[in-house]
């Protein structure tokens, strides 16, 4: 069988920016009046995927390094290298809400193309529930002083909050805002849980209880489990474990007492007292639902479900470009957080598709490494140490040791 030209072949980089359909992000630099003078939208989306890729310390990084394989840029559908100024002046004047719609429109695109892409089941999610389970969280992103007249956190800190839902069944966000840390985070709940359908589950975070907001949940017809704070005042009104049974505590039927919140949330709720795990040792921990019919233990397992969205923020903290940024100004800021979204959705689409069995940090990182030769992308994944075969290590046995040791 005659082998493949590898002149034929297209660099790993064009592969991955060319999962972007052609015509989408002109489709909506239009839509968003974006004006292409120093750097067209295509341009633009290329470097800062590129920013992300290579997790570059600068604009200098960036420009330069495009500016060095100008001809391979080339044959990104016509990408053309910018300029420090003219990537800086688009990062800072061009809308931010162009980079998300094009994060939110691949992730429908490619889940057109291959249903289901995200792939990821966890374990720790409990199998009997078969409705969409979501984890809604946020994770702070600490930015430099320079940042101070829009995103002041402290008094002598700046940071961004990425406020998250995320699909605990494909491990994609379902929505996600972007803003300052400033504010409380159940201010952003209602637009969070905006689009949660009837009969789906919610698992929250302690910093976005609002009763009024749960209250709203509840008559929709959607199912929600949080942690209790210490200074909740709820009442039991009727106990339905009556002594200890196993890691299940106490399981009751409470109200709120306060009456003002009460007029926020006048329904019965269950509240289960139970150990959990954690790092090998068995925590107490107080849990609340709006739902009477579970297992006291289903509850507690969704609960230790939502922290898989941990897992997602330190794969796109620790992987991807989010600890320096290009720009000051909160539009640079926020091109660079959905530009590091829209990655990770490549990345993860790339994982699905390859049958990749390693972590996603070593797709990403085996990636970068060849990023400008020609190879077939997928074929590069299959072949790629153990992917297609088991997860042991495969080595020759004098390559376990070191010269000159015994």
């Amino acid at each position: 069988m005659p082998v493949k030209s590898a002149k034929k072949k297209s660099v790993i980089f064009r592969q991955v920016c060319e999962l972007i359909p052609p015509h989408m992000v002109a489709k909506l630099a239009r839509k968003h009046e974006v004006k292409s003078r120093a750097i067209t939208p295509w341009s633009h989306t290329v470097s800062m995927l590129y920013s992300q890729f290579t997790h570059a310390i600068g604009l200098n990084d960036v420009c330069d390094a495009l500016r060095a394989n100008r001809a391979t840029m080339a044959s990104i559908r016509g990408a053309e290298p910018p300029s420090r100024n003219g990537l800086s002046h688009a990062n800072k004047m061009r809308s931010p809400k162009m980079a998300e719609e094009l994060f939110w429109s691949m992730i429908q695109h490619l889940e057109a193309q291959h249903p289901g892409f995200g792939g990821v089941k966890f374990q720790k999610l409990p199998r009997r529930f078969k409705t969409t389970v979501h984890a809604v969280d946020s994770t702070t992103i600490k930015l430099f002083a320079n940042c101070m007249d829009w995103a002041k956190h402290r008094r002598r800190k700046a940071a961004a909050k990425l406020h998250l839902r995320l699909d605990l069944q494909s491990f994609l966000p379902a929505f996600a805002i972007v803003d300052s840390a400033k504010g409380h985070d159940n201010t952003k709940a209602h637009e969070l849980c905006a689009g949660l359908k009837s009969g789906e589950i919610a698992v929250f975070d302690m910093a976005y209880i609002d009763y009024g907001h749960l209250y709203l949940l509840t008559e929709r017809g959607v199912f929600w489990v949080c942690r209790v704070k210490d200074n909740m005042k709820l009442r039991c009104v009727k106990r339905l474990l009556k002594k200890p049974s196993g890691h299940i505590l106490r399981d009751d039927i409470v109200v709120v007492e306060n009456g003002n919140k009460r007029k926020a949330y006048p329904d019965r709720m269950r509240r289960i007292t139970a150990l959990v795990e954690i790092n090998g040792v068995d925590t107490e921990m107080v849990f609340f639902s709006n739902n009477l019919e579970w297992a006291a233990s289903s509850i507690c397992d969704l609960y230790k479900a939502r922290w898989n969205i941990e897992t997602f923020f330190k794969q796109i903290k620790q992987t991807l470009q989010l600890g320096s940024f290009l720009g000051h100004s909160r539009n640079a800021i926020q091109w660079q957080i959905w530009t590091a979204l829209l990655m990770y959705v490549l990345l993860r689409f790339l994982h699905t598709c390859s049958d990749w069995r390693h972590s996603f940090t070593r797709l990403y990182t085996c990636l970068r490494a060849v990023l400008w030769q020609r190879r077939g992308i997928f074929e590069y994944l299959k072949s790629y140490g153990t992917a297609g075969g088991g997860l042991h290590l495969q080595w020759a046995p004098q390559q376990a040791f070191l010269p000159g040791f015994g």
